[in-house]
């Protein structure tokens, strides 16, 4: 009942107003148990009058199905899944156990779930509803997230009934951050109104304030707490408040309303109260099964706990938990007995599997077998998380040891990959206690540093891993060279972090790695290149780490397989290896590559990290605009993905404040994990900004700490900015030991990047005619390579020497072209500091010419860019993880802001 909530009711009403204007709409409604949530969205299906309505609800003991919850939701939609692009079918088709495939992007289920929503409410606007939102399976929580996060341009409204937040900061909800609405108890009038409406005999007016004043205005309250109590107590006495809180008493209410039914009704109850689905034909086949009668529902309805209809649905989801919770054990497993002999094994293997499990006491290594098998079915489903509460339930049935600990390893290492580092840590306990073979045990160790690396990055991770790898050696080559590169990997980013284990030490160990027993892969090759720069130097690294650039160019040429999917996953390492070779066109190739090989694949939980690396890489190349438009992107599809990109733009833009706001929280978060290697990234951004702002002491002093890393990727983009601001604050000897290392590494190198760039340092240490030459050396060889930012500031520093040398004629030529430059790629800082040192030689500089672009916003450039191409609204969408309608409306706004009214137009535009 909905008495009062007039503001609440207006809230609902509004939401549905917004949708019938095409518009859409979504509201999380936040809550204690009998608050009056469920009777706010039965308002909101009343109130929708012209709209479709479908309806699901979390159910606790479903937690463990992958897109159980969202199948509820879907599958009276599933007759439009045919108009979804082909990518999305499969994906939502394998998620809901429709077809066989790989397992699904858990971020392509996510945009199949808008697309079918929005093909849903082409006809009428869609309402749906979720009741017990907590309640919900993972994947199909963190789904209709990504879905109300997107949904706005669609007639379709989300409303989500939630328990309150728990107050373990941990226990941070998908729906965070979506519009919320509390409910809060009923005012004293309305409590007592609906108290009136629930007792039917004399109420002591002592009585009514008592009940009241423990309801604490729980309106499920007020209307269970008096039915538990005699007529005599409502009369005269209620007797003592116990300590239970209000939610707990209203499922005691129910477990005592479903007591005073008849044996079968309450066993009827329980089989409901065990089949999450709703599914009335398998309620039906179990209550064969356990011979209850027909009518044995009827007493069920009258008593206002369930109702039968095309679903089975309980009146208020605390009667499902109260019955179940309040069943004696073996009733439970009598139920689950049933339900497993009434479920089809061909259509859903899962289900009968787990219930098989649920009605199990003790061992039974039949179903272990059983539930081992069916985790692979499960983790193509809904991922590693099902695959692992499928193991963890094997190893609990498992009766031999040894089984017990195997199933546990595999178990753990689903955990982990599902995110649960504790849970997995606790299973590898279980494992360990054995009996593991040595394979088993070195993998047990592999995974305990794996996840002490996921989980605090520095420390003594490097050396766990090298350990593992020493103990994989006589057991498995391949995973142990793997094994030395991941140790490698962790010394750097460990770096100044690491206790013991630096990169030297884990490079000299890795050197003892055995030959691989095959022609050597990526992996191989990446690892003795790197081993190679640790222990012999820069320069006698580059053959073999060409060579393992070489080889990642020949995988992307081959069919999809194994070896090709293991070379796909050190793209990110290679992008990296690519920086420290100053290979500008194999950087920009891989880190583009890792980002097209996640959209052909639907990656999207790759994605979003791959456009933020390619897009640190775009400012580099002097395309700062397709970076931002890219980091719009990864945001809109996973906002906490994106570290680097924000403030390498800032501090390439000269935004000062940002930059530094940036700077203190990425390097606070990398010394609580222990990443020095992040910290050395931002240290190299911020010599940026003040190198730009021409504050070169600050420059200095943030380029000294990434010039010195093993990190080469950020030393070599280090070095140069150091150079610059050591010769400006009069630091020459810091200048001249830099400028050596620089030359070093660049020489061994010998692309034009590189070689561009130590001629620009070189001129910058240099005088006279040597000077000049150098600057023109460095002009001409940036100006043959990609990095156009470099580029830039060699026309900005030469201008600045040919200034100082009284030569103003020439020094305007160089520093109008690099303020051009530098302005139209938007360094707004460095193409200030082009604009005073031009305003020094006696010109004025052209502001830039104000473009009707520059009104939009990165996401719209990045559509605009899509649609001029000639791609419809559903082609970019399906590009950008966004619904066909959602485009469209962004077009709108992309033709107002442009003054165009078609996409005719568009194409004709000339788009930066």
């Amino acid at each position: 009942m909905l008495l009062g909530r007039r503001a609440e009711r207006k809230a609902i009403d509004r939401l549905l107003a917004d949708v019938r204007s095409r518009r859409s709409g979504v509201l999380v409604v936040r809550g204690e148990a009998g608050i009056g949530k469920t009777a706010l969205l039965e308002h909101a299906r009343g109130a929708a009058s012209g709209f479709r309505v479908e309806r699901a609800a979390g159910v606790e003991s479903e937690m463990e199905f992958a897109f159980a919850g969202l199948h509820q939701l879907c599958a009276p939609l599933l007759d439009r899944l045919g108009a979804l692009p082909e990518p999305q079918q499969a994906a939502l088709g394998v998620a809901f156990g429709l077809r066989a495939g790989d397992p699904p992007d858990r971020f392509l289920v996510g945009l199949a779930s808008l697309s079918l929503l929005a093909e849903a409410s082409e006809e009428r606007p869609l309402l749906c509803l979720v009741d017990d939102a907590q309640w919900l399976d993972a994947a199909s929580a963190q789904t209709l997230a990504f879905v109300a996060r997107r949904v706005d341009a669609e007639r379709v409204a989300l409303v989500l009934a939630l328990r309150d937040r728990s107050p373990d900061p941990s226990d941070a909800h998908p729906f965070a951050g979506l519009l919320e609405l509390g409910l809060d108890g009923l005012g004293e009038a309305d409590a007592q109104a609906l108290l009136a409406t629930g007792v039917r005999t004399p109420l002591d007016e002592r009585i009514r304030d008592r009940i009241i004043a423990e309801a604490r205005g729980n309106p499920l309250a007020l209307l269970e707490l008096p039915r538990s109590a005699e007529p005599a107590k409502l009369a005269g006495g209620f007797g003592l408040p116990d300590a239970l809180s209000v939610p707990r008493r209203i499922e005691k209410s129910f477990q005592r309303r479903s007591r005073s039914l008849p044996a079968e009704t309450q066993l009827l109850l329980l089989v409901a109260a065990a089949e999450p689905l709703g599914d009335t034909a398998l309620l039906r086949g179990a209550a064969e099964y356990l011979g209850i009668d027909a009518e044995a529902a009827a007493p069920a309805k009258a008593a206002e706990l369930l109702e039968i209809g095309a679903r089975v649905r309980f009146l208020h989801p605390l009667v499902r938990s109260a019955v179940y919770r309040a069943a004696a054990p073996s009733d439970r497993r009598r139920v689950h007995r049933a339900l497993a002999a009434a479920t089809d094994p061909q259509a859903d293997p899962d289900h009968r599997a787990w219930h098989r499990a649920q009605a199990t006491l003790g061992v039974d290594e039949t179903i272990a077998v059983e539930l081992e098998r069916l985790a692979g079915r499960a983790w193509t489903r809904g991922g590693p998380a099902a695959a692992a509460a499928f193991l963890e339930q094997a190893v609990v049935l498992t009766p031999e040891p040894a089984d017990r600990a195997r199933r546990a390893l595999a178990a753990a290492h689903a955990t982990h990959q599902a995110g649960a580092s504790e849970a997995a840590l606790e299973l590898l306990t279980v494992a360990a206690a054995g009996p593991l073979d040595p394979l088993g045990r070195a993998r047990a160790e592999l995974l305990r540093a794996q996840i002490a690396f996921d989980t605090t990055r520095g420390s003594d991770v490097p050396g766990m891993l090298l350990d593992a790898a020493k103990t994989l050696v006589p057991l498995d080559v391949a995973m142990a060279r793997q094994t030395y590169l991941q140790a490698l990997e962790a010394a750097v980013v460990a770096g100044s972090f690491g206790r013991g284990r630096r990169v030297l030490e884990v490079a000299e160990a890795a050197q003892a790695a055995p030959i691989p027993p095959h022609p050597p892969g990526v992996v191989d090759l990446l690892l003795d290149g790197l081993v190679t720069r640790a222990t012999q130097g820069y320069e006698a690294s580059v053959p073999s780490l060409r060579r393992a650039l070489g080889a990642l160019g020949n995988h992307d040429r081959t069919p999809r397989t194994a070896a090709a999917d293991d070379s796909r996953r050190w793209l990110w390492l290679a992008s990296r290896v690519a920086v420290a070779l100053f290979d500008d066109e194999t950087v920009h190739e891989l880190a583009g590559r890792r980002v097209r090989l996640a959209r052909e694949e639907g990656a999207l939980s790759e994605l979003p990290a791959a456009l933020d690396y390619f897009a640190v890489v775009l400012v580099h190349t002097g395309e700062l605009a397709h970076a931002a438009e890219l980091v719009a992107e990864a945001t809109a599809i996973q906002p906490e993905a994106v570290t680097i990109t924000g403030i390498v733009l800032a501090a390439w833009r000269g935004r000062q404040a940002e930059t530094s706001e940036l700077y203190a929280a990425m390097v606070e978060d990398a010394t609580r994990r222990g990443e020095s290697a992040v910290v050395t990234m931002a240290q190299y951004t911020l010599a940026v900004l003040h190198n730009g702002l021409g504050d070169y002491r600050a420059a200095f002093e943030a380029a000294a700490g990434p010039s010195d890393s093993d990190e080469l990727e950020h030393s070599n983009l280090a070095l140069p900015e150091l150079i610059e601001a050591a010769v400006r604050a009069g630091e020459p000897a810091s200048a001249a030991a830099a400028l050596e290392l620089l030359s070093s590494r660049t020489r061994a190198s010998g692309t034009q990047w590189a070689l561009g760039l130590e001629a620009r340092s070189r001129a910058l240490t240099s005088t006279g005619p040597t000077a000049e030459v150098l600057y023109r050396e460095a002009i001409e060889r940036l100006g043959c390579c990609r990095m156009v930012t470099h580029l830039a500031r060699a026309h900005l520093v030469y201008g600045e020497w040919l200034r100082r040398e009284g030569r103003r004629q020439a020094a305007r030529e160089q520093l109008r072209t690099a303020h051009e430059l530098l302005s139209g790629i938007g360094a707004e800082a460095f193409a200030a500091r082009a604009a005073r040192e031009l305003r020094a030689t006696g010109e004025r500089p052209h502001k830039p010419t104000a473009q009707p672009t520059d009104a939009l916003t990165a996401q719209e450039l990045h559509i605009a860019r899509r649609v001029a191409t000639g791609a419809t609204s559903k082609e970019v969408g399906a590009q950008l993880f966004l619904s066909p309608r959602t485009i469209d409306a962004h077009l709108r706004n992309i033709f107002r802001k442009l003054g165009i009214t078609s996409r005719r137009q568009l194409r004709d535009m000339q788009l930066p």
